[in-house]
């Protein structure tokens, strides 16, 4: 129990010291085993919450003795941490995976694993191991923090190990983390859902909804602010309900506040959120903390509802824009919305995906993520009639494509000649010479800088705004 109390379990710390025996037995073998440090090769797929977990991976990783490479060909252990949100994802696993037969008989001592959620669902582990029996480790979204243990029975073992238990999930707490970007950190404040949208596998794959304590999520926040760390977002399949699995309940919004309270110059932003448990409390704290973003990623999925319906998704086409409303109205231009559409949901006519067209007209965010329905083993969706073909969803695809592709550059221009506070994230893409940096709304400015710049805050000014990133230039101070 956290010292605000909980409805969720939590990892004891009697567990967490046997892993990190097991951590000191691993480093053991392999320092026995190679004449230098062996290299690991981690592999992620998917959302935040996976690059979030591999983080945890490598921490772990690293205690073990472990270094790192991105060349999968020339490392002794290589960990694919697997997406099973879309179909593309996961061919792509298999494919990859699959690649590695040769390189596994060439170097049996290679440790080859498969984690993340497309290993928490049942058939697929049963065809990881009835298919590729050079596979040596398979596990589950929950037991990331046994790594060290397992890890250990696939090295010094006769077995392939499996590791895949039927469970809601728990909180681990003190896993060492080794971060893959110096400029932003991702900092997960909660685990699972409890949405089960129809067409959506994360609830069986991630568990059910359980938050960290809001005294752990301060003290890791704080410790990311003192590292250096200015640009910090919070992680959550449905951020909106965090701290209701608390006693006594925290909001979201209140974390937010809490968080947005301490000293330090930094930038908070959050994701994911889900309409039906977006309140306007959490809009008005956004527009009255000035450390948090601006940026609003809210989707909707479709503008139909009947097909929201369909989906589960707890809200209507109305109620959702009563909150995009409000959030403009209190935070007006400075507001950058984005959002996830589903194309195709299995029944949707074309008459109602006009509705989600319409819909993308009077919202106009500043960037879609839109997706062709793709059905997923063990939901209910996937049991739905679809009568109609890829093809014509192909063709519905394209005109919201193209719509947005010209809302989206209308948005960019409103933001012609602004000068903007910049955070500086990595080297450009428009020319050699230039960096790139995000303002408070999420959007992307180019200008020409120098590569020290980046980690740090910046005044920008926008000289030519693109369709999906705007040309700036620095504003010096006087």
């Amino acid at each position: 129990m956290s010292e605000t109390g909980r409805k969720t379990a939590v990892i004891s710390e009697e567990e967490l010291e046997n892993q990190k025996q097991f951590a000191q037995k691993v480093n053991s073998v392999i320092s026995a085993r190679y004449n230098k440090k062996p290299l690991a090769c981690v592999i992620t797929y998917g959302c935040q919450q996976n690059v979030a977990d591999s983080e945890k991976i490598k921490g772990m990783l690293d205690e073990m003795g472990y270094d790192f490479t991105d060349n999968r060909l020339e490392a002794q252990l290589i960990i694919f941490n697997t997406c099973a949100v879309r179909e593309h994802a996961e061919d792509r696993v298999f494919g990859n995976v699959g690649s590695l037969k040769t390189y596994k008989r060439e170097h049996p001592d290679a440790v080859i694993a498969l984690c993340g959620c497309m290993m928490q669902q049942k058939h697929i582990a049963d065809k990881i191991k009835r298919s590729y029996p050079f596979v040596d480790l398979v596990f589950g979204t929950h037991v990331i923090h046994c790594l060290p243990e397992l890890l250990y029975r696939a090295i010094t073992g006769r077995k392939r190990v499996f590791e895949i238990p039927d469970m809601d999930g728990a909180i681990a707490e003190g896993i060492p983390v080794k971060r893959d970007n110096d400029a932003k950190a991702w900092l997960p404040i909660m685990y699972g859902c409890n949405n089960f949208c129809t067409y959506c596998i994360v609830p069986y794959v991630r568990g059910r909804e359980r938050s960290r304590s809001l005294e752990n999520i301060v003290s890791e926040f704080k410790e990311l602010v003192s590292q250096g760390y200015k640009e910090i977002t919070l992680l959550g399949q449905n951020v909106n309900s965090y701290g209701k699995d608390l006693i006594p309940q925290v909001s979201f919004a209140e974390l937010l506040r809490t968080l947005n309270s301490l000293d330090g110059d930094f930038r908070i932003r959050f994701m994911t959120s889900h309409p039906k448990d977006c309140t306007k409390e959490l809009i008005e704290t956004m527009a009255n903390c000035d450390k948090v973003a601006q940026h609003l990623h809210l989707p909707f999925q479709s503008g139909n509802n009947r097909v929201l319906k369909a989906m589960n998704r707890h809200y209507t086409r109305e109620q959702y824009l009563e909150l995009i409303n409000y959030a403009k109205e209190l935070m007006g231009d400075e507001l950058s919305i984005t959002s996830d559409i589903i194309v195709g949901f299995p029944g949707e006519t074309y008459e109602e995906f006009k509705d989600t067209l319409s819909l993308v007209e009077e919202v106009k965010a500043t960037s879609l993520f839109t997706f062709i329905y793709s059905p997923r083993k063990g939901t209910p969706a996937a049991e739905m009639d679809d009568p109609v073909p890829y093809e014509e969803k192909s063709r519905w695809f394209k005109e919201l494509t193209d719509l947005q592709e010209k809302i989206s550059a209308s948005q960019m221009a409103l933001h012609k000649d602004r000068v903007y506070k910049c955070y500086v994230y990595g080297k450009g893409k428009l020319n050699d010479n230039y960096v790139a940096a995000r303002n408070d709304g999420n959007l992307i400015i180019e200008f020409e800088g120098d590569e020290s710049l980046i980690g740090s805050f910046q005044k920008v000014k926008v000289i030519e705004p693109l369709t999906f990133v705007m040309r700036g230039e620095l504003v010096k101070e006087k």
